[in-house]
This record gives C-alpha cells, sequence and structure tokens, in this order.
C-alpha cells in the first residue's frame, strides 16, 4: 500500500508539473510561480545577455564612448532585472539567496557581451 501512495502522490506532482507553462510564458506572465528555482535564475541569466546586446547595439549606433557608456550600462543592467523580479515577478528573494545573489546573476557574462558587441558596432560605423 504504502508503493501505491508514493506512485499517486509522484504521479499527482508529475501531473503539476505538466500543467505549468512554459518557462518563458511564465516569464513574461506578472506573478508566474517558479517551483523549480532554476528555471528563474535561468530567465534572469538569458534577460540580462538579451539586455546586454541591446545596449551593445544602442551604445555603438549613438555613439557613446568611455565611462558614461559604462556606468549607464553598469546601471540599466542590474536596475531593470532588479525592477523586473520584484515588481513584476514578486518573488521572495530570500529563497534565492537574496537581492544580491539575484542583481549579479550573469553579469560579468552580459557585461563581457555587451563590450564585444558595443565595440564591434562602434567600430563598424564610426572606425576610419
Amino acid at each position: 500500500m504504502a508503493t501505491r501512495r508514493t506512485t499517486s502522490k509522484n504521479s499527482k506532482e508529475e501531473e503539476k508539473v505538466a500543467k505549468l507553462p512554459s518557462v518563458w510564458q511564465r516569464a513574461l506572465t506578472a506573478k508566474s510561480q517558479w517551483p523549480e528555482k532554476d528555471d528563474l535564475l535561468d530567465v534572469i541569466y538569458w534577460s540580462r545577455q538579451i539586455i546586454g546586446i541591446i545596449l551593445g547595439i544602442v551604445w555603438g549606433v549613438i555613439p557613446l564612448k568611455g565611462f558614461i557608456g559604462l556606468a549607464l550600462f553598469c546601471v540599466i543592467n542590474p536596475g531593470a532585472l532588479y525592477i523586473y523580479f520584484t515588481s513584476f515577478q514578486q518573488i521572495d528573494e530570500d529563497e534565492y539567496g537574496g537581492v544580491w545573489e539575484l542583481t549579479k546573476e550573469g553579469f560579468m557574462s552580459s557585461f563581457a557581451l555587451f563590450l564585444v558587441v558595443w565595440i564591434i558596432i562602434y567600430s563598424a560605423l564610426y572606425f576610419d
């Protein structure tokens, strides 16, 4: 009998997981449920990469140079994602290790990607 209870309990959990929308649908829906912590961390990581690419393109086209471009990136990128997970998703940051852990998730790789895109776009458009 214990086996049946365990089996039925596992099947109910599997049904709940199967009924969840995809990760990206949950990412675009306010106050989504995140039963797997890694799913939200993946969304934050990849969103940060997309923001890095977009800001790199914009900074290269403007053309923005120097410390101002770096400083703006360091404010906009973490700031946008902080607003996303505190206001839009309204998650409990303590479940993920605190605000700092969520804010720094994927920041350095996003920064490197931003620099590469910014340099390539700027050099392609304005280098003699």
